[in-house]
């Protein structure tokens, strides 16, 4: 009885406190956007399964840039190519601080990762870590063989099923071949073969994209905090943390230990350690900050570009005559050859058309990671505060339709005689972000993405199973950072040579 009797006060005194703390710091011009409830906002609109087409609607009302708010936190969202370069270019210094919720910020380590990380010095010194030691263009070039080793083992395993006419789970092998890919450049060996680690990988991987893109009521609510206790979503998270800790000290335990380091090549793991010998940052580098950006390394690495590939062949299957000019583009260029490489995608037009066509309708991360800003600014004489959370609504950019003719189709010829590129420069098309928090992965995951998908169109002619039309193939998404396709993409492949 006394336990309810204070929490009823404490609850209490909360409410009176936001409510009155709102009305006092509300800014006198801010985007327009849906009124909310006292307390809540607009918590109980919010569609948590698709944010982005949420605030798609929102700024088919409210224009491209618009507010809401959900407990205490002001939320402002843009939409236009426009806005977009004003936060993440114009004004980028101010919108260049991430939100860290709670799942992130123990996952990371409190934020010693890159994704993460506070806006400071600190962030500076490990981007440089990831742009100039682990996923450089040099670096990544260094990594190709094992991409080549594990695309074609792949290729191989459709082959088998294909001989066998069986249908294909592209979903499950893409993935499959995008662990083992980012096992083998991250710790020096693969865990294909081990039925029980691949598993125990992907369950791991699977939890941790939930607790990254989950919701916590204290994220919003800070005062009530000790609901997602109640709720179990603390120790759920906790157990997640603790798990994917006892996988990271595995592996660096492994390269630690002389007597089993026999690994195939210098892998990230190595270079992780070594700079932890030099001592050459302003900050002790501590095996918790290997862990943490680990933790960025294998997300991201794995999910990214799995989720990009699906895409593409989703898109590609469902407009047959694009399929059959990009297969004849890879094919007239690339004769007879048991693999393509890197190298031989660099004057395929119409191949870059289609990434880049991919990355226009189903980018990985569609509000990219939010962000929020470190001073009181103005946007198109709207007033900003300080502190507020901040998504850039890259999807829906991506099919603006006063940029894009005809944005909902697919229609990889429009980038043909365009120089519009995704390297955060064009902000019609940012699928990787810009300015100072721009993805530091951009070189790997275009080049595990592209080599994936050549060889795949290149070996196989593609076709639905004799169940499916292709106005069956859904697009519906998986809720998390990345935007997974939800139900797998099955096909029927016949080899072409």
């Amino acid at each position: 009885m006394l336990f309810l009797l204070s929490s009823f006060i404490v609850a209490s005194i909360s409410i009176i406190y936001l409510f009155l703390n709102h009305k006092k710091n509300e800014p006198v011009n801010p985007p327009p956007g849906p009124k909310g409830l006292p307390i809540i906002g607009n918590l109980h609109q919010f569609d948590f399964k698709n944010p982005h087409l949420y605030f798609t609607k929102l700024a088919n009302i409210y224009g491209p840039i618009f507010s809401f708010r959900i407990g205490n936190r002001s939320v402002v969202v843009v939409q236009s190519a426009k806005m977009a370069k004003e936060v993440l270019q114009v004004q980028d210094k101010n919108f260049c601080n991430k939100k860290v919720m709670v799942g992130r910020q123990r996952l990371s380590y409190n934020g010693l990762d890159v994704a993460f990380a506070p806006y400071g010095e600190y962030f500076r010194e490990v981007k440089k870590i990831f742009v100039v030691h682990l996923l450089s263009s040099k670096r990544v070039e260094t990594f190709a063989s094992i991409r080549h080793e594990e695309v074609s083992r792949i290729i191989q395993k459709i082959s088998s099923l294909s001989s066998e006419n069986k249908v294909v789970n592209l979903s499950e092998l893409l993935f499959r071949c995008a662990s083992s890919t980012i096992c083998r450049t991250a710790f020096g060996k693969r865990f294909e073969n081990d039925e029980g680690i691949r598993s125990r990988f992907h369950d791991l991987l699977t939890e941790a994209q939930a607790m990254l893109a989950g919701f916590f009521i204290s994220d919003y609510f800070p005062y009530f905090g000790w609901l997602d206790k109640l709720t179990g979503k603390y120790s759920k998270l906790e157990k997640t943390f603790k798990k994917m800790e006892e996988f990271y000290e595995e592996v660096i335990g492994e390269h630690l230990d002389l007597k089993k380091n026999k690994f195939e090549r210098e892998n990230m793991v190595d270079i992780l350690l070594q700079l932890k010998k030099e001592r050459c940052f302003s900050f002790e580098l501590t095996l918790d900050h290997i862990k943490a950006m680990l933790m960025d390394i294998i997300v991201a690495g794995t999910d990214t570009s799995t989720a990009m590939v699906i895409w593409a062949m989703t898109m590609i299957i469902k407009n047959p005559d694009e399929m059959k000019k990009v297969q004849n583009e890879l094919r007239n260029a690339i004769q007879n050859k048991g693999y393509i490489e890197d190298n031989d995608l660099s004057n395929l037009e119409y191949f870059k058309a289609v990434v880049k066509e991919t990355f226009r309708l189903h980018p990985a991360a569609p509000l990219l990671v939010p962000r929020e800003t470190m001073q009181d600014c103005t946007i198109e004489g709207f007033d900003i505060q300080s502190k507020t959370l901040l998504y850039v609504n890259v999807w829906a950019t991506g099919r603006d339709p006063e940029i894009w003719k005809d944005p909902d189709s697919f229609k990889p010829e429009r980038f043909l005689k365009s120089s519009i590129n995704f390297l955060g420069q064009d902000f019609e098309l940012i699928p990787f972000g810009a300015g100072r928090r721009i993805c530091p992965g951009i070189h790997l995951g275009v080049a595990s993405l592209e080599i994936m998908l050549a060889n795949l169109l290149y070996f196989f002619d593609w076709k639905l199973p004799d169940s499916l039309r292709r106005d069956d193939i859904d697009t519906d998404v998986q809720l998390g950072l990345t935007m997974y396709k939800r139900n797998p993409l099955c096909l029927v492949a016949n080899k072409y040579i």
